[in-house]
């Protein structure tokens, strides 16, 4: 019987020529990621443990990302907490408002495919998008890594999606993971790897992958997995021949096979206040709106913006709308596409790169009966505001469309 591959990824780390679902393994950990929220508890847990050094201080990124700008005062004992666990240890991978964590991860290169990469945050499993294992663990868990180096895991059951076919001009793969978790519904995924394939996923940006694999938590899964191609290569700066077993085997064993046409796919909307409630967005066209978000480490990338920027260009918002890059990097990309102007023009609201609205932190918090249309991954009750908030997640082309109309609107096209 052949291997997934998160099965090959998994066995090649511990020195073995197979692992089956279900087994405890020990891997060695390639890179760890812990962020502004976790660091606090992450440092009094190590020393607790009777911890005197880290395992490999190269190997530790420390981002600050949810708390910038502070919006409130306890806020700055999390970064000097932080900058003295930073000096104490040696660390000096540690990024001050550079963007989000996971989309820093694999823009600076720190996850690379075939890597294992744990981090304190749930959306770890967006690495999985250039063929690395990433998950999400708790500051006890990542203490004891800062310690050993090792982690103990289970080595997970595989889903396997398969999507062939060329998507409609108006879909994209915000809709697809959207659908995808509709399908498997919140936990239909709990500790397993969904593993993506077909010519549509083949034909998927580095960017499109991330999305998906960023939101496979919200259907439980432990990872999510692509297959490395030439794109994977040229973005994590890496050569093919070096990743050319990262494939699966055609005689792999799978828990499940979910198989889509491309063409049959629409937009959709999750609705509040779960993310497994999807529906088309043309039965929700006309829900009034009070603001839209485009952002975030689900779709606060370049080509979001700019398929946001195409359909606004010339036009102007009736809603708030809050613009927020997903990285430094990618703030200046925009500026340099004149995606920022375009956005600008129209009257959106830009802010510096970082978790922001999504997270419930700086600027845009709403209140009690407003609704939001947002692009990030969750939509639960206070995520964005009060319990009392409406929060429906869409596509970039769907908050841009909605955002001129300050209503629920179809998009016609996502501009890619």
């Amino acid at each position: 019987m052949g291997l997934t591959l998160i099965e090959k990824i998994i066995a090649k780390n511990i020195g073995v020529a197979s692992v089956k679902p279900g087994q405890i393994v020990t891997v060695g950990v390639d890179r760890v990621m812990i962020h502004d929220i976790f660091i606090p508890f992450v440092a009094e847990k190590f020393e607790e443990m009777g911890f005197t050094k880290i395992w490999d201080p190269d190997k530790v990124v420390l981002i600050y990302d949810h708390l910038v700008p502070t919006s409130a005062v306890e806020d700055v004992r999390h970064f000097k907490i932080g900058d003295a666990f930073a000096s104490k240890y040696g660390l000096s991978h540690v990024h001050r408002s550079d963007g989000i964590c996971h989309q820093l991860m694999t823009e600076a290169g720190y996850a690379k495919p075939g890597n294992i990469v744990f981090g304190t945050d749930s959306h770890t499993t967006t690495y999985g998008c250039v063929g690395c294992f990433s998950s999400g663990i708790g500051y006890t868990e990542m203490a004891s890594i800062l310690g050993t180096g090792e982690l103990w895991i289970r080595v997970p059951e595989t889903i396997k999606v398969v999507i062939d076919g060329q998507l409609p001009a108006n879909v994209s793969a915000k809709d697809v993971i959207l659908t995808l978790i509709g399908d498997l519904r919140a936990d239909g995924a709990t500790y397993k790897v969904i593993e993506m394939s077909g010519s549509t996923v083949d034909a998927m940006s580095v960017a499109s992958r991330m999305t998906i694999s960023n939101m496979a938590i919200e259907a439980g899964a432990k990872a999510c997995l692509f297959r490395p191609d030439q794109k994977t290569c040229d973005y994590s700066h890496v050569d093919l021949q070096d990743v050319d077993w990262l494939y699966a085997d055609e005689d792999a064993d799978y828990d499940e096979v979910m198989i889509y046409n491309a063409e049959d796919l629409e937009p959709v909307c999750a609705c509040p206040s779960q993310v497994d409630n999807i529906h088309p967005v043309a039965e929700l066209e006309g829900t009034e709106l009070d603001q839209v978000f485009i952002g975030s480490c689900t779709n606060g990338r370049l080509e979001d913006l700019e398929v946001a920027a195409a359909i606004l260009k010339g036009k102007k918002v009736a809603v708030k709308t809050i613009i927020t890059p997903a990285s430094r990097k990618i703030y200046l990309d925009a500026i340099k596409s004149g995606a920022i102007a375009t956005l600008a023009e129209a009257g959106c609201i830009i802010t510096h790169p970082g978790c922001g609205l999504c997270c419930g932190r700086a600027g845009g918090i709403l209140s009690d009966g407003e609704k939001v249309l947002a692009t990030n991954n969750r939509n639960f009750l206070g995520r964005m505001g009060t319990s009392k908030v409406g929060i429906y997640l869409g596509s970039p082309a769907t908050a841009a469309t909605s955002a001129i109309e300050g209503r629920i609107t179809l998009p016609l096209l996502c501009c890619r």
